[in-house]
């Protein structure tokens, strides 16, 4: 096992397919000798070489239809878009050519790309660069999305992405890159795509959270037990697919259950989870599900945004709530 930060854990995911598969192929901006902004990339280009991890111009569009046409070609393209605020330009790419490519072609032809971006709030970036926007890709059939909220689940999750044969949407939280290190298997091992983790174990109430907000729900969870709640948290791991099973074994047993997500309060992941939970579990509900989210507003400016980001204090809220309906 080595010591990795979340950082590190996705890089060596990369670097462990590359070397394995050579149709394995990482470009984007700056993404190789340089080695991203955030130098997820750092040294692969100067390991695997300028035909394997190559720049791209600043135009996400070309970086996206660049990706489908080596998918449909046999390669296996990892894509950065550099901040996930960047997608807008390549989304025509990435949800109507690539999600779709199976279907129009009758299975011809598939789209085995990884599109990486960083996302993520709490660290005072600049507009557009730290958005939640995964709800304009889960409702998009054909693709998957993963965020991975710590180093094993995340090189683990990563090459799994790699070898899908379908496109996976790639979420990687600015604060998760260097917040700790963590216990990582050396060599290749994958972690299922679609499948959620229970990360604590709990009786009273179950809290749904992904990415960073898993980190966010322990600490309100660390509260709660002072005051002998023990609540039960699931990290989704995947938002599309939804593992729905795990999440309805959880509130079968615990009876109440909020959801937590960073994108802003309507028509995101948390309200399809309360959706599912209602149409398979409502019988065993002693509460209403609620949600802990930002307010539906703009991404605010940097000095206010730890006010507008769910925090420990308002799950320990929304527990009480639902504990005392």
């Amino acid at each position: 096992m080595a010591q990795m930060n979340m950082k590190e854990a996705i890089r060596d995911a990369m670097r462990v397919e590359l070397s394995r598969d050579p149709n394995v192929v990482i470009f984007g901006e700056d993404v190789g000798n340089v080695g991203g902004v955030f130098r997820v990339t750092e040294g692969l280009q100067k390991e695997f070489g300028e035909e394997r991890v190559f720049d791209t111009p600043l135009a996400e569009s070309a970086i996206g239809g660049m990706a489908v046409g080596l998918g449909i070609q046999g390669f296996r393209p990892i894509a950065e878009i550099q901040f996930v605020g960047f997608i807008f330009e390549a989304l025509d790419q990435i949800v109507v050519q690539a999600a779709r490519m199976r279907y129009r072609s009758g299975g011809r032809y598939n789209s085995p790309i990884v599109f990486r971006t960083p996302f993520g709030g709490g660290v005072k970036a600049a507009e557009l660069h730290t958005d939640a926007l995964e709800g304009f890709i889960t409702q998009t059939p054909g693709i998957k999305v993963v965020v991975p909220s710590n180093p094993y689940d995340a090189k683990g999750l990563m090459i799994a992405s790699i070898r899908d044969n379908d496109p996976v949407f790639f979420m990687e939280h600015l604060n998760l890159y260097h917040a700790f290190r963590a216990e990582v298997p050396e060599g290749e091992y994958t972690v299922e795509l679609g499948k959620a983790n229970v990360v604590r174990e709990g009786t009273d109430v179950t809290i749904i959270a992904y990415g960073m907000m898993v980190h966010t729900a322990t600490k309100a969870a660390d509260e709660l037990e002072k005051n002998g709640i023990k609540a039960e948290i699931i990290d989704l791991r995947t938002i599309a697919p939804i593992d729905i099973d795990t999440v309805l074994a959880s509130v079968k047993k615990t009876n109440r259950a909020i959801v937590v997500q960073e994108a802003q309060k309507s028509a995101g992941v948390a309200a399809e989870v309360i959706a599912q939970i209602n149409e398979k579990a409502i019988l065993h509900l002693e509460a209403p599900v609620l949600r802990v989210t930002p307010p539906d507003t703009v991404y605010p400016f940097a000095q206010i945004e730890d006010t507008w980001l769910p925090t420990p204090a308002r799950i320990v809220e929304a527990v009480n709530k639902v504990m005392n309906f």
